[in-house]
């Protein structure tokens, strides 16, 4: 029997299957790439009675490949709080699966351990951006102020690493910073002692001090735009420069437009803080948009559909 685990390559991602291989070890093919590649399951090549764990990628961006694995008699898990879509229905099929705009996978996986590895949870609710439920969910840790701020720091570099077009954009591949946390039950051990952590906490200080120093594109009472250039730096940013934003101001839509080498745009929509929905309806009626209710992206905007994009991000935000 061989076993895979199949990942998104953020701090969700990432701190989900940390929890689970604490409670579980166990020796799997990794599966996972830069944040924006989710259709992970089409990489994946089981046969009958092998085991697959999914965590934190969209079953509807992977229908077809799943219910490829559970025709041919594999056993899947899967872990997840993006739109789904319907899910299938098998004997070999155990889904987890919950949208609401306040969760996030690892708070799932959080609940379907009882707890066992909560620190790492509250890693990843910081990381997504969700920081009422980190907090909230840190309640029984009876951490201080300043190891709150430690993990959210944490979060925030993990979600920073996963950002890129490609993996030379990225400081460490998803896979290598797993292997790198996994001895880790602790997130303060890691953070005092790893030498991944003080790359990763350099290169987000370079990068989000040069995000700062952006002009905004558009800037309304409910909307703003931001367009970053082409270049790693912005690429590796744009996602946790967005979050940054939106707790700035929670009343606001944010849209971080990144040019891409071929003159098309990668999108981040961060819907309002106070108004945590759309963002994945909004996304999603572009090619290769999709995402959740509170945050979403669109993969590749021809250059040509950039006026169409503001005036849908305008209609759906600035009321």
């Amino acid at each position: 029997m061989s076993c895979f685990d199949v990942f998104n390559g953020d701090a969700d991602g990432i701190c989900a299957l940390h929890q689970l291989r604490l409670a579980d070890p166990r020796e799997a093919e990794l599966v996972t790439g830069v944040k924006r590649d989710i259709a992970l399951l089409k990489r994946v090549q089981a046969k009958a009675g092998d085991r697959v764990t999914v965590l934190d990628i969209s079953l509807d961006k992977n229908r077809e490949d799943l219910i490829r694995l559970l025709d041919a008699g594999v056993s899947a898990q899967y872990f997840d709080h993006h739109f789904a879509g319907e899910v299938p229905v098998a004997d070999t099929f155990e889904a987890h699966i919950n949208t609401d705009a306040n969760v996030c996978t690892s708070l799932l996986v959080n609940d379907y351990l009882d707890g066992a590895h909560l620190v790492w949870a509250v890693v990843a609710a910081f990381g997504d951006n969700l920081f009422d439920s980190a907090r909230a969910a840190a309640d029984p840790l009876a951490l201080s102020d300043a190891q709150l701020s430690q993990l959210e720091h944490l979060g925030t570099l993990i979600n920073y690493n996963g950002y890129g077009v490609t993996l030379d954009d990225l400081y460490f591949a998803p896979d290598a910073l797993y292997r790198a946390i996994r001895p880790y039950a602790d997130p303060f051990t890691f953070m005092a002692e790893s030498h991944v952590y003080e790359k990763l906490a350099g290169g987000y200080a370079s990068d989000i001090e040069q995000a700062r120093k952006l002009e905004a594109e558009v800037e309304e009472y409910g909307v703003k735009i931001m367009v970053l250039p082409d270049a790693p730096w912005t690429r590796r940013v744009s996602g946790v420069f967005g979050n940054e934003l939106a707790r700035s101001a929670p009343d606001r839509a944010h849209a971080l437009m990144t040019l891409l080498p071929d003159g098309q745009y990668r999108i981040s929509v961060r819907a309002p803080l106070n108004n945590k929905t759309g963002a994945d309806e909004l996304c999603m009626q572009f090619p290769t948009g999709g995402g959740r209710k509170a945050a979403a992206g669109i993969n590749a905007l021809p250059a040509d559909m950039f006026h169409a994009f503001a005036d849908a991000f305008r209609s759906r935000y600035d009321k």
